[in-house]
């Protein structure tokens, strides 16, 4: 074998093994819908609406304390979420495809300025898991 041969093998066999972790952090990092718990609970998983978007101007009055939703799908596609004493506590947001993605809670309901004195720390902000950077 010369070296140029065993070069070629050499890079195909890592082109390879990165083209599995790729594909296989990808899978890796799928997420699921949230399960139904088997047991009686609280907080079992809903179909959730009623989020206020960039689009909608109540989204950026500081004063209206509502869940407010930041995602490049808006409210198009299915959301499921989970809650107790009717504070959001998670939710999930489907892709183009159908796939869940857990949303990102926001510490607080920006850019709201009065909902944190409400039971449960009031209304919450999702966000899409990589729509804005550095969150997700």
């Amino acid at each position: 074998m010369n070296a140029t041969h065993k070069w070629s093998k050499v890079v195909a066999t890592l082109c390879a093994t990165g083209a599995a972790l790729v594909i296989g952090s990808g899978v890796a990092n799928a997420d699921e819908w949230p399960p139904i718990p088997d047991y009686p609970s609280p907080s079992v998983p809903f179909e959730a609406s009623g989020f206020l978007t960039p689009t909608d101007p109540a989204y950026w009055n500081p004063l209206v304390a509502e869940n407010r939703l930041t995602s490049p799908y808006g409210t198009s596609t299915r959301i499921v979420c989970t809650s107790f004493h009717g504070v959001l506590t998670g939710c999930w947001q489907a892709d183009a495809q159908g796939n869940p993605h857990k949303l990102v809670a926001l510490p607080f309901d920006f850019p709201n300025v009065s909902g944190s004195s409400m039971p449960g720390g009031g209304p919450q902000h999702f966000v899409y898991p990589g729509f804005i950077p550095g969150i997700g």
